[in-house]
């Protein structure tokens, strides 16, 4: 039993689009691996952007420095 989490900023992901990523990620490990559809779990968390960090910054300060702006304040 495939176990899949997909951790997102929650940043207004629609239903329609995590219907679609539970979908393609069940057909890529069927496709793939030969796992059964019907008992593969697809889970998404959705985290705050205060929450997520890269590089030793947070998200959104991280984005700003990569777009060549400045952080917030």
């Amino acid at each position: 039993m495939p176990y899949v989490n997909i951790q997102i900023t929650r940043e207004g992901a629609t239903a329609e689009q995590k219907a679609e990523l539970i979908g393609g990620v069940t057909e890529l490990l069927q496709r793939i691996l030969g796992k059964n559809p019907a008992t593969t779990v697809v889970v998404i968390d959705e985290v705050d952007t205060d929450n997520w960090g890269i590089g030793g910054l947070p998200v959104l300060d991280y984005r700003a420095k990569q777009a060549g702006g400045s952080p917030k304040p």
